[in-house]
């Protein structure tokens, strides 16, 4: 068991107790690299997770991945930043770290491993195991484990994925969980309270630049680094005379391009790529999935983490590139994000591809 402190994991340990099973329970030390100088929750995470394992009579051991969660998660997201793409941490910390270095320290030792998140799984006639949604769609977190491998699906297990948020609230207010009103953590998975700018800026700095206008050509002001800003970013930006959007960037002359008033036409798109496709399962060639008579299958999708699901096609190009099609122009569609894809009833998650545009 995945315990981190949270509400979410603290209920996981209550629902597997109460079931008669005794989880080995651990505590995935991960963190900024210099813990005096940032305010971090990580001491208090770990003391909420060793009373919720003390309340249960389990016992607890914390394992340090801390070095390749900056070695991979960070190398990782500080090469897309500096490309110009817009990166997801957590997504890529669910595939290297909580089922990938973790896996490697202690969990091949157990044929299952439990966490906190919001996703179901079923299994089809061919024994196929398959991630689905969550009933609560706002919590479903099924999009950050759409980049998990096959076989690190086949020892999860999500005993809370069939709750709504409020019923484990509850749960954890009957049992007196020690957590049981603690907030939601926010934002970057390892960062606890610290600004993701700030994190951007100790490790990549400052570039200043330009910021033009994208309808007039003219000068709007100055950036601080195109890595600060991402494609669709409405509020934040610090230009005078707006609102303003971020619709464009020009790496090689570190250029930021805007535009002027509300929902502009240039920052919507309703047909993109995708790349390094990953499956999940199977694809949906191989699921043998209904298309349409352009060859196109019809699927929800996400491009961020929201309570809604786009509507859509997926037709499969030359070269392992798929084109999405999306029934409404979308807002935000950046390079570098992944587009998450499910089957028309948003049910199954098939995987998820990098947009390129």
């Amino acid at each position: 068991m995945l315990l981190s402190g949270g509400v979410d994991s603290s209920v996981v340990v209550h629902e597997l107790c109460s079931h008669g099973l005794h989880p080995d329970c651990f505590y995935i030390k991960i963190g900024p690299e210099e813990e005096e100088e940032w305010d971090c929750s990580s001491e208090e995470d770990l003391e909420m997770a060793q009373a919720v394992a003390h309340k249960y009579g389990l016992r607890l051991e914390v394992v340090d991945c801390h070095k390749e969660y900056w070695d991979e998660v960070t190398h990782y997201t500080m090469e897309k930043v500096k490309a110009g793409f817009t990166p997801n941490p957590d997504v890529m910390c669910n595939r290297l770290i909580k089922f990938g270095a973790f896996h490697e320290k202690r969990g091949h030792d157990y044929d299952f491993i439990a966490t906190g998140h919001y996703a179901q799984t079923e299994t089809d006639n061919d024994g196929r195991k398959w991630l689905i949604t969550s009933p609560d769609p706002v919590k479903d977190q099924t999009d950050f484990l759409a980049q998990i491998y096959d076989w690190q699906l086949r020892k999860a297990i999500f005993p809370i994925g069939h709750y709504q948020k409020d019923e484990v609230r509850v749960i954890a207010e009957r049992e007196h969980l020690i957590n049981a009103k603690r907030k939601d953590s926010q934002g970057i998975c390892f960062l606890g309270k610290i600004n993701y700018n700030d994190y951007l800026r100790r490790y990549l700095g400052e570039k200043p630049g330009l910021v033009i206008d994208i309808e007039t050509g003219k000068k709007v002001g100055m950036h601080k680094g195109l890595w600060f800003h991402t494609i669709g970013q409405r509020h934040g930006l610090g230009f005078g005379g707006g609102p303003w959007f971020a619709v464009k960037k020009n790496l090689k002359k570190n250029i930021l391009f805007v535009s002027h008033g509300y929902d502009p036409e240039k920052a919507y798109k309703q047909e993109f790529l995708i790349h390094d496709m990953h499956w999940l399962t199977a694809s949906f060639e191989e699921s043998r999935a209904e298309k349409d008579e352009r060859g196109a299958y019809p699927i929800t999708f996400k491009i961020r983490h929201t309570s809604s699901y786009l509507q859509g096609t997926l037709l499969p190009q030359p070269d392992g590139i798929y084109k999405i099609k999306a029934e409404q122009p979308i807002h935000g569609v950046a390079p570098g994000q992944f587009c998450v894809i499910y089957d028309a009833s948003h049910h199954r998650c098939y995987g998820s591809g990098e947009i390129t545009i």
